[in-house]
């Protein structure tokens, strides 16, 4: 059968987009067809229906309206779909000019992929959307990324063992990569979610690349910023080449690239950062973690600058001082820390504002953005200048000012709540333009301006039942009683007033300015629009003409934010400011998890148990702190939280504890918790195994270690051997300093041997055959695991304990009078079946009990009472 020409149309677009669905603009639907159309009913969950035929078969079709088209798209990029975004170019009528039977122009205008989305009901407020690239020449390899959403653009070089780490700490939402690498990198893009997509090797031509970089930033060269490898120029260079086939040439406002370094960021591996929960909860999503209890930022962008923060501590001693005197300037004046917050909260995103106007998929509200924005931060500025301002808030305030053409302008020409679209209309103010001012008149009070010219031409005639009327076929008209027909049609009259028509009874006249009147009054709304759409991009042209400021603006707003945020924290919360110096110094007084006491407080409103720790090295030697204790005792929380503390010190944030003092941690590395690999193969003590070697090949003497339970996988005495080993490894060749929890006890020895080891323990008290958990960490050894008390904590069968409770006295036994094996183990211990535990006894009731039973207290006189009291205490001594 014959393919229709819209059809035809739709199968030679889809070819260019073999790997996307089409979004096929058809008036006021996007429709999909043939395998399309089934993917897209099924992902959205929306009908399935035919349209025509295509060799014999019926052709599968689909659609969504266009004005809720957004989140449809947001549902097909989260199922891992690629939409190609086909418009109409002209409208039906303009194509009818061309023959009755011709298609209207269309054309793909937008790839929307995971990494380039931009709509501000398509990306999380307070993170950041970033889209990366993996790039290799030779030896040498760079990791490019960018936020299409805030124009950020960075780049670093790293090595291929780096790359895991660095995916970690950005979260990327997509990643490029040359084809011919694809196949090996699509495992770690699986294990991090992120959509992965290989371009051809030309897209990572470095010599190409730096011509698209001079282009975009309007340079002969590249070393203004720095003097980049060929790996990081090929990097960025295929980020542009992507953007340019996703936005069809329409490329975002992005900032000249920065290039970070390893050295100056702690280096923190995939699974560190997984195990501590920074960002993400091991349950998955936000609740639970560190971020979501250290965030109290106000501001989109300061919650984006405290994500960075918390994901790349710095190892920067002037940085992280910096940071922390802004921190302490807001949280020692609680006054002007309240009302600066109370500022920020006017503040609008404008880094994702400024991004959607440059990319022309902005609208008037994102203008009213601007001038909010700018407005507040002049406001700021007011409000910061006096005082003894920290470097930070005196570098911010600098780039609060310098905007009052552009908020002049836009308060002029903006009203004040004006709607998401353009082609709503409506926005702009009256009095800024004449010519819209009139059309909105006559749009909006056209009856009452033909009135006006009625009572006008009655007066100019003296004809006081002259009408300005109005039909289908002549339009308006003016219309006389046939008795003033001479009059009308003589001089004087007869110059202004030309004859269109008469009737029995009537005479219809009309003139050049009624004419024109006419015309007016019925384009006025079409007219209206169209002036508001010119001043709109008018507008927005002003506001990209000053993108650099308003970019510097809005990050010193999130600069400003970060640090009241912090401070907010640290007053609500108690935290103190940590001292973070060169040395190899860690000694924490009065320790405490952050994200345990918050979710204590939350639940049931009791204290966090504060700890010690000191792992203060001296010289070139390692410290150690070696922890023993039982289960359930908090172990793990003490580990967690002073990796946190290290982190949140270095990040620039004040710390929960009573006093900290912080060497500089080069890396962090955790090794904390089980759990498997199945789809690799990997069972959790090889998980286990992989995560410690990475620790033991890369610690370096500034790292921090933390290890918790290493070896348990395995048999007792390989497990035991290998900790050891681990142990002796840390103290010897790395020279780390480090936690390291155990539950093999004969480790403990290993303090008198080595000089950086000292033993600590979890303490505990055991009554009435109960252990009662104090979770307080005292040096020394513990002796005992409590594994059969912790079992019994969690519910296991009352026959199982007792005979665990056999068993372990059995085992304790053997090893103290020369050993026990696994024969002598079975015979002396009868099994299980054939053992079952005798009946609890009956409990004999005491004559003391028999009378508290028989006690009726409300019945009781206070004399009677008194004299009962005597009664009891003489029965207890008896």
């Amino acid at each position: 059968m014959t393919v229709t020409p819209m059809m035809a149309q739709f199968l030679e677009i889809k070819s260019g987009y073999r790997d996307a669905l089409l979004f096929y603009r058809m008036g006021d639907f996007y429709e999909m067809f043939f395998e399309d159309a089934v993917n897209a009913s099924e992902a959205l969950d929306i009908a399935l229906t035919k349209r025509g035929k295509h060799d014999g078969e019926d052709i599968p079709m689909c659609g969504v309206p266009v004005h809720s088209a957004e989140g449809y798209l947001l549902t097909l990029i989260r199922k891992g779909f690629r939409v190609a975004v086909c418009e109409q170019l002209e409208s039906p009528a303009e194509a009818k000019k061309r023959g009755s039977k011709s298609v209207v122009k269309r054309d793909v205008v937008r790839l929307v992929t995971p990494g380039t989305l931009t709509e501000e009901s398509l990306l999380e407020a307070r993170r950041h959307n970033f889209l990366a690239a993996f790039a290799e020449v030779r030896d040498a390899q760079a990791l490019a990324w960018v936020d299409i959403s805030t124009g950020a653009f960075h780049v670093m070089p790293l090595s291929p063992l780096r790359l895991g780490p660095e995916l970690a700490r950005l979260a990327p939402s997509e990643l490029i990569v040359s084809e011919s690498s694809e196949p090996g990198l699509r495992e770690t893009a699986e294990d991090f979610g992120i959509a992965l997509t290989g371009l051809a090797r030309s897209a990572f031509d470095s010599t190409g690349g730096e011509q698209r970089l001079c282009a975009l930033f309007g340079v002969s060269t590249l070393d203004a910023w720095a003097n980049f490898s060929r790996a990081e120029v090929s990097a960025m260079g295929a980020v542009l080449q992507y953007l340019d086939i996703t936005q069809k040439g329409q490329l975002p406002l992005l900032r000249p690239p920065r290039r970070e370094a390893e050295a100056r960021t702690v280096q923190i591996d995939a699974a560190t950062r997984r195990n501590l929960e920074l960002t993400q909860a091991l349950s998955g999503g936000r609740a639970g973690s560190l971020l979501s209890v250290l965030d109290r930022t106000v501001t989109a962008g300061g919650a984006r600058l405290l994500e960075r923060r918390l994901s790349s501590p710095s190892r920067d001693l002037d940085t992280i001082h910096m940071r922390l005197d802004a921190a302490g300037y807001f949280a020692d004046d609680n006054a002007l820390r309240q009302k600066t917050r109370d500022q920020l909260r006017r503040v609008p995103d404008l880094d994702r504002a400024l991004s959607r106007l440059s990319l022309d998929r902005g609208g008037p509200r994102d203008l009213a953005a601007m001038r909010n924005g700018l407005t507040q931060a002049q406001h700021l500025r007011q409000d910061l200048q006096t005082g003894d301002l920290p470097s930070l808030q005196q570098a911010a305030i600098a780039d609060f000012d310098g905007h009052g053409a552009l908020i002049d302008l836009l308060d002029t020409a903006l009203i004040a709540e004006p709607p998401l679209l353009a082609r709503d209309g409506g926005f702009i103010a009256a009095g800024l333009d004449e010519d819209l001012d009139e059309a909105r008149q006559l749009r909006d009070e056209g009856r009452g301006v033909i009135a006006r010219m009625q009572k006008e031409y009655v007066s100019d005639t003296g004809i006081s039942s002259l009408k300005i009327k109005h039909n289908n076929v002549l339009g308006y008209f003016i219309e006389t009683p046939s008795t003033h027909a001479d009059k009308m049609l003589s001089a004087p009259l007869s110059e202004t007033f030309i004859h269109r028509q008469t009737t029995a009874s009537q005479v219809r006249f009309t003139t050049v300015e009624l004419s024109e009147m006419e015309t007016k009054i019925l384009n006025a709304g079409s007219r209206a629009l169209e002036i508001e759409k010119r001043l709109f991009e008018e507008l927005r042209q002003a506001v990209l003409s000053s993108a650099g400021p308003v970019a510097r603006t809005a990050a010193a707003l999130a600069e400003t934010d970060t640090a009241a945020a912090l401070a907010e924290l640290a007053v609500a919360e108690n935290w103190i400011r940590p001292r973070v110096d060169d040395s190899r110094c860690f000694e924490i007084t009065g320790g405490r998890h952050p994200v345990v006491e918050h979710a204590l407080r939350q639940q049931s409103g009791e204290p966090f148990i504060a700890n010690d720790c000191a792992l203060s090295a001296g010289g070139d030697d390692a410290q150690i702190w070696l922890l023993t204790g039982p289960n359930m005792a908090g172990k793990s929380t003490f580990l967690r939280q002073n990796a946190l503390i290290a982190i949140l010190a270095q990040m620039g944030s004040f710390v929960p504890a009573a006093d900290a003092h912080i060497g500089l941690i080069s890396q962090l590395f955790s090794r904390v918790g089980a759990s498997d690999d199945l789809a690799r193969g990997r069972s959790t003590f090889m998980v286990e195994m992989v995560e410690t070697a990475a620790i033991l090949n890369q610690a370096d003497d500034r790292a921090l270690v933390i290890l918790d339970e290493i070896g348990r996988g395995t048999a007792t005495y390989d497990g035991l051997s290998i900790a050891w080993a681990t142990l002796e490894h840390l103290h010897d060749v790395n020279k780390s300093r480090a936690l390291f929890a155990t539950h093999y006890h004969e480790m403990t020895a290993l303090a008198g041997k080595l000089t950086g080891v000292e033993n600590a323990t979890v303490a505990v008290k055991e009554w009435e055959g109960e252990v009662i958990f104090l979770h307080e960490v005292r040096k020394g050894a513990a002796d005992r695991s409590y594994g059969v008390q912790v079992a019994q904590l969690a519910g296991l069968p009352p026959a199982v304990i007792a005979r665990a409770r056999v068993v372990l006295d059995a085992l304790e036994k053997g090893e103290r009078e020369g050993g026990v094996t696994q024969k002598t183990l079975i015979d002396d211990l009868p099994l299980f079946a054939a053992t079952p535990p005798p009946p609890p006894a009956p409990q004999k009731t005491s004559e003391l009990e028999k009378t508290l039973e028989d006690i009726h207290p409300d019945e009781l006189t206070p004399r009677e009472a008194l004299d009962l009291l005597y009664k009891l205490k003489e029965a207890a001594r008896s």
